[in-house]
């Protein structure tokens, strides 16, 4: 069975703004994959204000928690997965709910192994090399073809999935 957890932090997020308050969560900062201002962390935790004025890019899925907001005026993007959230409540009430560490004890996190990106060269920087060791199959007594300052024709980069 998948946990609640996200579906009852869902519904006391859209309670708690319906409402006119103010929603908090509250995020196990040392947990894996937790991306927060780490100034801001007390005793392993922070409470994160997440009302829609307060934050930009809001999302919250089954997987996770994440936003763009600023602390101390600067911006920093905060990603909290669904495990690391401890609490969800009101400002103004203390009203919500609390969750219980175990639920996601038999539910390991996995970090999905996906492709991975690695630069490649472009056809342009490809045929640049390829110019370039032409120039040692010439006669030592000629010498090589000018140099032009013209731009080599740039072609759109190519990614390749690397496993």
């Amino acid at each position: 069975m998948t946990p609640k957890r996200p579906y009852l932090l869902r519904a006391f997020y859209e309670w708690i703004v319906d409402n006119n308050m103010t929603p908090y969560i509250t995020v196990d900062a040392t947990a894996e994959e937790v991306s927060v201002p780490r100034q801001h962390v007390k005793d392993g935790r922070i409470v994160l204000n997440i009302s829609p004025t307060a934050v930009r890019d809001f999302v919250m899925d089954n997987d996770a928690v994440s936003f763009s907001a600023r602390f101390s005026g600067a911006a920093f993007y905060v990603y909290c997965p669904i495990y690391s959230v401890l609490a969800v409540y009101s400002r103004e009430t203390q009203e919500g709910a609390s969750f219980p560490p175990d639920e996601y004890a038999q539910v390991k996190p996995t970090v999905a192994k996906g492709p991975s990106l690695a630069a490649v060269s472009t056809r342009a920087e490809e045929t640049e090399e390829a110019d370039l060791d032409s120039t040692e199959d010439l006669p030592p007594d000629e010498p090589p073809p000018p140099k032009t300052n013209k731009p080599a024709a740039k072609s759109r980069p190519a990614l390749r999935v690397v496993k």
